[in-house]
């Protein structure tokens, strides 16, 4: 079975994070590296992704100044999107030449990664035909956008742990006026490294990988 490094990168700001994905995923490209994925909680910052619109953000730049919240414009799919604390952020940077050139079935895979991994602590979620991502009973729980270059993936998912969810409210969450939830709002009041660790056995078994743990320390990434 092929092999994983994992990170977890603790509460970063989204621009660092972002250049770490790029760096690794030009690493992976030539060779350098072996595939990663990167956990991460950033602060409160708003991404718009490719297919993003203006119009599906509800305040003014200068009211998500005063906020504390940042506008990032970035290259995944989807729309506009909430990370900030509470959320755990998972980026794989993975080649899928050595896993399935398939794009659907990797971000397919993504949200089985996340649905296994709730199913663990007592919560029944699903897919939405009309929709990517992770839905409970109509609300979304996790965010799915990727970006794939020559195979290589970045950025990832998004699953709202125990997140703050007022601050969805800036937004039309993925250009879809329906409602979000966490975790904690379910009632699995369950630590960080909890979660991470069961997303990472899940993770594992969807893609295919030797079971992988939590043992970069926090902020290094692998030469």
């Amino acid at each position: 079975m092929r092999e994983l490094d994992v990170h977890d990168l603790g509460r970063m700001d989204y621009a660092a994070a972002w250049a770490h994905q790029k760096d690794l995923s030009e690493r992976r490209k030539r060779g350098e590296i072996r595939d990663q994925i990167l956990f991460v909680e950033h602060p409160h910052v708003l991404t718009l992704g490719r297919n993003g619109r203006l119009e599906n953000l509800l305040a003014t730049r200068e009211h998500l100044s005063e906020m504390g919240i940042d506008l990032v414009e970035i290259d995944r799919g989807g729309d506009i999107t909430y990370h900030g604390p509470g959320q755990i952020v998972g980026y794989p940077i993975i080649d899928l030449r050595e896993w399935k050139k398939d794009v659907v079935a990797y971000v397919r895979g993504l949200e089985e990664v996340v649905i296994r991994t709730l199913r663990s602590f007592g919560i029944e979620s699903g897919r939405d035909p009309s929709a990517t991502g992770v839905w409970v009973e109509g609300a979304k729980i996790c965010a799915i956008g990727v970006h794939i270059s020559r195979w290589v993936t970045t950025h990832g998912f998004a699953l709202n742990w125990k997140t703050d969810l007022n601050y969805f409210n800036y937004i039309v969450p993925c250009g879809l006026t329906r409602p979000v939830t966490s975790m904690w709002k379910l009632g699995a009041n369950v630590e960080r490294p909890a979660v991470l660790n069961v997303l990472l056995d899940a993770f594992a078994e969807v893609f295919d990988y030797k079971t992988a743990r939590l043992t970069a320390p926090a902020g290094k990434l692998a030469g």
